[in-house]
């Protein structure tokens, strides 16, 4: 009988926060074109640090429209994250409606090789007041 790693967990334990912007100067509401920025902020409560290799988002407008986008790294960059570090980048997407979410998740690879995901959480992209 195989008995559990407990210690898995706590060494590849990577959180993703998220702040959204819609970016008024950049958008065209009569042309259906919303503008959002994103920061994302990556945080190792891990004891490996890892490199973040590749992405990939699900991004869903307000019409239930898909888009699934992945690459390598992030903003040109696969960044290693050292435990109690945090990596952060601001990118953006457009949307043709007012309300839209991402998620998604980053492909990471530890220090001792080991490969997992970190799962990025649904978030809101919305232009101002659209939502109550």
């Amino acid at each position: 009988m195989q008995t559990p790693d407990h210690d898995l967990d706590q060494d590849y334990d990577f959180n993703v926060g998220v702040q959204t912007e819609f970016l008024a100067e950049q958008s065209a509401p009569s042309r259906n074109r919303y503008v959002f920025a994103y920061k994302i902020t990556i945080t190792n409560s891990g004891s490996q640090s890892a490199q973040l290799m590749s992405r990939k988002w699900l991004i869903t407008d307000g019409d239930g429209k898909t888009q699934e986008v992945s690459g390598d790294g992030v903003v040109g960059q696969q960044p290693v994250i050292e435990p109690g570090k945090r990596h952060q980048y601001t990118s953006g997407t457009v949307l043709e409606t007012k309300v839209g979410s991402m998620s998604g998740l980053y492909q990471m690879v530890a220090a001792d090789g080991h490969e997992f995901s970190a799962s990025i959480p649904p978030f809101t992209l919305s232009y101002p007041n659209a939502l109550h």
